[in-house]
């Protein structure tokens, strides 16, 4: 391990943390690469409790081998409010298409995910083409609340995530009084709600390894192969007249 970022983790067990054991997971004939995780987080404060619990995920995720690259939401347009080629939009998309797996991270704000949050997941569409970006990819949940612990945030991410077909892991993290779980520089102080940060990150990247080469034979649905026949049957039959 060289990345200085992944072996950043001061609070962790080290006889504890095991690497993904991938012949485990995957098949002979399955990818090889590093996972590619996007991470998405949902507050643009200077001190922003969201973007420091998703770079504590990404340290973590480096460790267990993945490939890592994080949005910044700054400058992303209101859905709607610009077009698909605006630059953080094509960014954000580029990154959706690049990863096999996310992990989005909000705080909770009216008992809700941020709008910021939202918003990025709206410019992502269901489909381009014949290409869905986010169906069969894996998804971790993590949300921050300033005061008791709560599940709204995480509850409503994961509806999105099925809306957006993709693969939501059964655990998930949510931070109570996140403002005394982080120390002055930004890092995540030893504790069971870091300990359950480290558990989301290494199963999402199990999950990862397990079904990205699958991916598109898990999502292939009856319903959907019906309307690409009938689509099709509709072009041959209008080339026919």
């Amino acid at each position: 391990m060289t990345d200085p970022l992944a072996m950043d983790l001061p609070n962790i067990a080290p006889d504890q943390l095991r690497p993904i054991d991938i012949a485990a997971l995957a098949g002979p004939d399955g990818p090889t690469h590093a996972p590619r995780i996007l991470v998405l987080y949902g507050s643009i404060r200077e001190r922003s409790f969201s973007r420091l619990a998703s770079e504590e995920a990404a340290r973590l995720l480096r460790w267990f081998g993945c490939e890592v690259r994080s949005f910044d939401p700054r400058g992303l347009p209101l859905p709607d409010g610009a077009e698909p080629d605006h630059p953080k939009v094509k960014e954000l998309r580029d990154l959706a298409a690049w990863s096999e797996g996310m992990v989005w991270v909000s705080p909770e704000r009216h008992g809700a995910m941020t709008g910021i949050l939202k918003a990025q997941i709206d410019w992502i569409p269901l489909s381009e083409g014949a290409r869905r970006p986010t169906q069969g990819k894996t998804l971790a949940l993590i949300q921050v609340s300033g005061g008791s612990q709560s599940f709204n945030a995480v509850n409503q991410m994961r509806v999105l995530g099925r809306w957006m077909r993709m693969i939501t892991i059964p655990n998930q993290s949510s931070v109570p009084k996140a403002f005394l779980e982080f120390d002055e520089a930004g890092r995540m102080k030893p504790s069971p709600l870091y300990d359950r940060i480290v558990d989301v990150c290494e199963e999402l990247v199990k999950f990862t390894v397990m079904t990205r080469g699958r991916s598109a034979y898990l999502t292939d649905r009856y319903s959907e192969r019906v309307e690409s026949a009938e689509a099709l049957m509709k072009r041959v039959n209008q080339a026919s007249i």
